[in-house]
């Protein structure tokens, strides 16, 4: 399947963006060529704009103008999205979800969740973190002889296993939950697929919220039953739809953030070296990566509530629009000429790949909690790591939305 490819004989110059990527570097460059708003065709023929720079999508996810109600969005209210497409369903529609709400009723669900995310819940975490990475370590030390898939023995299930304790979800659990939320971004999928998936979350989501209520623990859980800042109480049905939209924005991205971060070390040994000699920190491994090579690629969507001037380009009332993060994440104003280059000591430019405004991510705190313990151990225990295939042939789980790699196939000691 082609990479997106600008055609210059379209008189909408249009970007059409396949469901699967094989490139994803040149993908990212072309549209970041295309932009700073470019107009992009999705699977299915549906048409949208997207920011493809940094600065006028740091503009446009604190824009008031731009909200994520489907209500808003003229091609679907008018009949023009086909029938079945299967990406609809990632769009709200009218929700109470913390993902598809704008202004204060997002407000007010964000707040429920500032005290489950703070800084001290999530320093809390820390000893934990370092057990399940030691125990995930220790299992592959049992292997460590021949190539194995390090996504699958580590950088998976150590997130999951984190985000349910967090929850408070029995760990028999975290391999189900994991698989559910991986086959949520899959952008191969079948309308009907992508609805028995979402509808396992909601099933398996119910249930927690029903146990936690019958016997409450020092979870997030328990902690969203509480009170808010203003005294009100959310819903059984809010507390379950918040634990699945962070489970299903927090997870995926700390898994890719991982698998991007071990992948850009192993091909890059001269970085991997000063991070050893103590000349690189961890913490600026973590954020080159999020610039480098981020774990999401995009969001759909927003919708223009009125006409909207923006880099350059007119957005009419109605129309969509999407944020496509690994464009921007390539933009030479910010980030200087070499966007190419693995770089953690870079000290131009800021990324915004976990977001910006009202939206930005609430556990990205945790994320980089996760990554500043996981990765270190890992390389201290296996310093000699190699991947065990070249790095051209690791391939992307087929997604519109997520830098998710299928596999991660390397060799954890020297071979002899």
């Amino acid at each position: 399947m082609p990479c997106p490819v600008t055609h210059a004989d379209n008189p909408d110059d249009v970007t059409v963006i396949h469901p699967v990527i094989d490139d994803l570097p040149a993908e990212r460059e072309r549209l970041y060529r295309a932009g700073p708003v470019a107009r992009v065709e999705l699977p299915g023929g549906v048409r949208a704009w997207a920011t493809t720079h940094h600065d006028v999508t740091r503009a446009s996810l604190n824009d008031p103008r731009l909200v994520k109600d489907a209500a808003h969005w003229a091609d679907f209210q008018a009949g023009r999205i086909p029938e079945g497409w299967p990406m609809l369903l990632t769009i709200p529609m009218g929700t109470d979800d913390m993902l598809g709400l704008d202004g204060a009723p997002h407000k007010r669900l964000r707040d429920h969740i500032a005290k489950p995310f703070s800084a001290r819940r999530v320093e809390r975490l820390r000893p934990r973190v370092e057990e399940l990475t030691a125990e995930a370590l220790d299992r592959l030390e049992a292997k460590a002889d021949q190539p194995l898939d390090l996504k699958a023995e580590f950088t998976f299930p150590i997130p999951i296993g984190v985000v349910g304790e967090l929850y408070g979800v029995d760990p028999s659990h975290f391999p189900y939950l994991g698989d559910l939320c991986t086959a949520l971004f899959d952008s191969t999928n079948t309308a009907q697929q992508f609805g028995e998936t979402y509808g396992a979350l909601q099933g398996f989501f119910a249930d927690v919220v029903a146990a936690k209520k019958a016997a409450p623990g020092d979870d997030m859980t328990t902690d969203l039953f509480g009170e808010g800042p203003d005294g009100d109480r959310l819903t059984d049905g809010e507390v379950q739809r918040i634990l699945l939209s962070v489970i299903v924005a927090g997870h995926e991205t700390t898994v890719n953030l991982l698998n991007s971060a071990v992948r850009a070390l192993l091909k890059h040994p001269e970085v991997l070296d000063g991070v050893k000699r103590g000349e690189i920190g961890w913490d600026a491994v973590v954020e080159e990566t999020l610039r480098y090579d981020p774990p999401n690629i995009s969001m759909l969507f927003r919708f223009a509530t009125e006409d909207i001037e923006i880099g350059g380009t007119t957005l009419r009332k109605g129309e969509a629009l999407m944020t496509h993060y690994a464009a921007a994440t390539l933009d030479r104003d910010q980030y200087g000429e070499d966007v190419h280059v693995f770089d953690p000591t870079r000290t131009k430019g800021r990324h915004i790949s976990f977001g910006y405004g009202p939206h930005v991510c609430p556990g990205a705190p945790l994320s980089r909690l996760e990554a500043g313990v996981i990765l270190p151990m890992l390389f201290e225990r296996f310093p000699d790591m190699t991947l065990a295939v070249d790095d051209g042939d690791l391939e992307l789980n087929p997604s519109l939305l997520v830098n998710s790699l299928k596999d991660f196939p390397v060799t954890l000691l020297p071979q002899n």
